[in-house]
């Protein structure tokens, strides 16, 4: 293969990336916590959308319940984010042959 034909395929792979990153960040997942009393959407680009309490969950007396509750939908949320984004950029990679979990610079 010479060297321009590669130049052009990773000029290529990295416009379709940053299509599938600008898609990603349409994308959502959902995590609740606290049997569905804290609920967090995160876009795949890794921010988050929204945040829904139940207002039953909402106890001045027990605001750490509370903190403990939206951190724990928030990193839920987040970590479904990068594997959504994980699984939907290694559809890019798939015929390159590179070894699996090897991260491209531009990814």
């Amino acid at each position: 293969m010479n060297f321009m034909k590669m130049m052009k395929q990773a000029a290529d792979l990295q416009q379709r990336m940053q299509a599938k990153q600008e898609e990603l960040a349409t994308q959502t997942v959902e995590h609740s916590s606290g049997g569905g009393m804290v609920t967090v959407v995160a876009r795949g680009n890794l921010t988050i959308e929204r945040v829904r309490l139940d207002p039953k969950v909402v106890d001045a007396a027990d605001v750490e319940m509370l903190e403990d509750l939206v951190a724990s939908a928030v990193n839920g949320a987040l970590q479904a984010a990068r594997e959504m984004a994980a699984r939907e950029m290694a559809t890019l990679t798939e015929g390159l042959g590179l070894p699996p979990g090897m991260k491209l610079p531009f990814s």
